[in-house]
């Protein structure tokens, strides 16, 4: 009984392993097959692409050459007024000097050229090896080459077409409008044209050669044929007209991308020859017509075909040896893996304290039986270690929630804070990187007409900041207290600090106080940020800096302090560069520039819901970048003796209640 079952097991092992392999073998076939298929075609798609592109850049240079003709001439007819004579001499230079262009036409628009000449035309070109000059007869104003640059007003090219003189020759023209200024405007004065043959653009089209019926071709603007290997299309068809003969929506859409100047590597069926190819498509930047390369796929993709057929065969041979090697080995390991698969199963149900077969072998069996019984030590340890640190965790994300609260709590967020005082309104939004930060902003009254506001931005984040940041703003209000100016306080904050900062930590601070009686903002900033006064018109001014350092840097430093007027209607923002810096996904900051744009959209606004704006603007910004830094805003009105829409009581000012600072 038991011997049979050991041989079904084995059998079935080896089945296992078979199959495995087999499925092992399929999957390297098939990713040999498509990675050297992918290499090859990445690799036509590379050279495709560089044959396009130098093919498109040759065919611009030229036409970048002719373009230079007109506009050349342009510009000196929009500041000169030459005469008829050199006009003529002009055109045969041109045209004699430039191989590439065939002919030439300087055109004006009706009585451009005084009272008596509605149509004043010249053309010159070349013919039998000689430059020759004509003036136009026919009414020239409604001719594509004139009419369409006219009304556009713009430089352009025109469709492909026959020469007159030789049907058989295919031309092309680019015309320029050209202007004069007529009592201060600028007026339509003629059009300048150039004419080139294409038969060069034929010739290098057609000798591009792609193996055995690879090819190239050439479709205008309006998806003509221009250049073909079936002469019988060129000028004949478009391939809007070849997509609707054959119903091949998938080829519309692909005239439609390469008129509108698009590029790309498409799979296509060949019109000419009727086989599955790569296209690759280049818009010709000069003129807007569109250059395609043809790559035969089963030309080009044989040689990859015979390799994997022989990957084929000599894996298959490799099958049939591991066949007999796997049958032989499947009956000598079948046991112990047994037991080893059972005690896994128990390990793997949380019975870590299952027995493992003993190791009675130094073979591969072997050394997984003794991984087996490491894996059973080192999870016991994990878990214990896990367990611990989960606990450790908890812990500290508790305190830093309770340090969170606890600095929240500390700083104003009543708003409006005071109530009774209709002179201002005051805003104030803090939002820290992490669970608690560095920022921090206070205001308060020194007396009863000065109102001290404070924002500031320790080096720091995190916990040690907080602390910092605790101890500066207690300072502050202890300073202000005193009825001090801006500058002294900040100066008496700075000796504090330095004498207490092992940690050679420090801060940014502006602070600011306000007369509420008359709007006089007197100010010292020390390395923070300065603030925008949002004037009542929407103009946005930044306060001049006062030339200060940060606190807790230097212990002398002579700090000084400016003031500004107020007017009503007029605010200030207050912020911390994690307004400024705040990131996009792509790392680009916010900056100064945003800011101040952003601000002047907003303009003059109410403190309650002006900085959700800016802080939803930000957060648009950012995207889903993470918090780089804390983020601390205050928005301070001035309404001066009473706010606008809001009626003044009688007595009010017996019944304000005294600040914090006083």
């Amino acid at each position: 009984m038991k011997k049979n079952l050991s041989i079904g097991l084995a059998l079935k092992l080896s089945l296992l392993i078979l199959t495995s392999i087999g499925l092992i073998f399929a999957a390297v076939f098939a990713y040999n097959y498509v990675v050297s298929r992918r290499i090859v075609v990445r690799n036509l798609e590379k050279n495709a692409r560089n044959l396009a592109l130098a093919t498109v850049n040759r065919i611009d240079t030229i036409l970048g050459g002719v373009e230079k003709v007109p506009q050349n001439m342009a510009a000196l007819l929009e500041n000169l007024d030459p005469h008829d004579r050199t006009l003529e001499k002009m055109l045969r230079a041109v045209v004699r000097e430039n191989w590439e262009v065939s002919g030439a036409t300087i055109a004006f628009e009706p009585y451009g050229r005084g009272p008596q000449r509605k149509k004043c035309a010249l053309y010159a070109y070349k013919q039998d090896g000689r430059v020759h000059l004509t003036r136009f007869s026919y009414d020239y104003f409604y001719r594509d080459w004139y009419q369409i640059p006219r009304e556009l007003g713009r430089p352009i090219w025109s469709e492909p077409y026959y020469g007159a003189a030789d049907f058989n020759t295919l031309m092309a023209t680019y015309s320029v409008p050209f202007y004069r200024r007529e009592h201060g405007m600028r007026k339509l004065a003629g059009v300048v044209a150039a004419d080139i043959s294409l038969a060069w653009l034929q010739q290098t089209a057609s000798a591009i050669k792609i193996a055995k019926t690879g090819y190239a071709f050439l479709v205008s603007k309006n998806g003509t044929f221009v250049t073909h290997p079936d002469h019988n299309l060129i000028m004949n068809e478009t391939i809007f007209s070849m997509a609707a003969a054959r119903d091949d929506p998938s080829l519309r859409a692909l005239g439609h991308k390469m008129i509108r100047g698009a590029s790309g590597y498409v799979p296509f069926t060949s019109i000419h020859t009727g086989k599955a190819c790569w296209l690759v498509y280049e818009p010709l930047s000069s003129n807007g017509w569109s250059l395609g390369v043809l790559y035969p796929r089963r030309e080009l993709m044989a040689d990859v075909t015979r390799l994997n057929r022989t990957v084929v065969l000599l894996g298959l041979g490799g099958f049939v040896v591991i066949l007999l090697v796997v049958v032989w080995i499947a009956r000598s390991i079948t046991r112990p893996l047994r037991a080893l698969s059972l005690a896994a199963g128990q390990i793997a149900e949380g019975n870590l304290d299952v027995p493992l077969p003993p190791i009675a072998s130094r073979d591969e069996v072997g050394r997984l039986a003794g991984s087996f019984h490491h894996m059973q030590a080192s999870l016991k340890k994990y878990i214990r270690d896990l367990s611990e640190t989960i606990a450790s965790k908890e812990r500290i994300e508790s305190e830093l929630k309770i340090a969170h609260e606890i600095q929240m709590g500390i700083l104003p967020k009543v708003f409006p804070p005071f109530p009774d005082r209709d002179e201002f309104g005051l805003h104030a939004v803090l939002k820290p990187a992490r669970e608690v930060g560095g920022d921090f902003y206070d205001y308060f009254f020194t007396d009863h007409d000065h109102l001290c506001i404070a924002i500031g931005d320790v080096s720091d984040k995190g916990v040690p900041a907080a602390l910092f940041m605790s101890m500066t703003k207690t300072l502050i209000q202890a300073k202000s207290a005193q009825g001090m100016a801006p500058h002294e306080v900040v100066s008496a904050l700075q000796g504090d600090l330095v004498s207490n900062n092992p940690s050679m930590m420090f801060v940014t601070l502006f602070l600011g106080i306000l007369d509420t009686r008359t709007g006089e903002f007197v100010y010292c900033n020390a390395g923070h940020n300065p603030p925008y006064v949002i004037r009542g018109d929407g103009g946005v001014v930044r306060l001049e800096m006062t030339g200060g350092v940060a606190l807790g840097v230097v212990d002398d430093f002579d700090y000084r302090s400016r003031s500004i007027r107020l007017r009503t209607g007029d605010e200030v923002f207050f912020y911390t560069d994690g307004v400024t810096e705040a990131m996009d996904g792509d790392g680009k900051l916010f900056s100064e520039a945003r800011l101040e744009e952003l601000l002047a959209k907003l303009g003059p606004g109410t403190e309650s819901g002006y900085l959700e704006k800016i802080m939803e603007r930000l957060r648009a910004f950012s995207g889903s970048a993470p918090q780089s830094d804390d983020i601390t805003m205050v928005h301070l009105a001035f309404y001066g003796s009473v706010r606008p829409g809001r009626p003044s009581s009688k007595g009010a000012a017996e019944r304000r209640p005294k600040s914090s600072g006083q």
